[in-house]
């Protein structure tokens, strides 16, 4: 199904992929706070962030990690500790697809909640496609195409933003933060056409 970038959940559950290509451009992320967009993770992905041992971390990968510790000190991304039912499903899903236990905690979280699932991973978004509403399982493209359709984010803020991602970072994200880029140029387009042509009607 195709990202419809003029529609987003603002309450999402972020996996550890998720909160490195979200962190990675503050332009973005001071968007998305400025849309109103909350982000909170599961105690899974904050050890996965901070504390699971990377061999040799590169220190674009040690500035995010101080980013996100940062941003969990000041309470803008909370963690939360999952409950003894909610450990018994991730095991469930655990046989069903190889993923890892921060995505699987993150998805069951989500759906608990009500929240949307927010992930960068194909494998998890798949499977949480297959156990939650579709409509809830979101991306940092995702995000950064509905932020342009809805003003948030200018025309002249895509560049800085892949600079940040891309390279400052070394993230992988800038072909698909282009294309839904364009996307949200075009669905905006659409929906100017409409209001125009629905005026035009009302006129006749």
């Amino acid at each position: 199904m195709a990202i419809n970038p003029s529609e987003f959940h603002k309450l999402n559950v972020l996996d550890s992929c998720a909160i490195d290509n979200i962190l990675s451009s503050q332009l973005l992320y001071v968007a998305a706070q400025s849309a109103g967009c909350h982000f909170c993770c599961t105690s899974f992905v904050y050890y996965e962030c901070l504390y699971n041992p990377r061999k040799n971390p590169t220190p674009e990968a040690i500035e995010l990690q101080s980013i996100f510790r940062k941003v969990t000190e000041d309470g803008k991304i909370k963690n939360y500790n999952l409950e003894l039912e909610d450990l018994q499903e991730v095991l469930i899903l655990e046989k069903r697809k190889q993923i890892g236990k921060g995505e699987l905690a993150s998805i069951v979280f989500a759906r608990k909640t009500n929240q949307a699932f927010l992930t960068d991973d194909q494998g998890a978004r798949k499977l949480a496609s297959e156990v939650m509403n579709t409509r809830l399982v979101q991306t940092t493209p995702h995000l950064l195409g509905w932020l342009f359709f809805a003003n948030f984010l200018g025309d002249s803020d895509l560049q800085p933003i892949i600079n940040e991602h891309e390279k400052k970072y070394n993230r992988k994200l800038a072909k698909y933060f282009t294309e839904m880029y364009l996307r949200a140029l075009d669905y905006r387009s659409k929906m100017y056409l409409n209001v125009e042509v629905a005026n035009d009607n009302e006129v006749k």
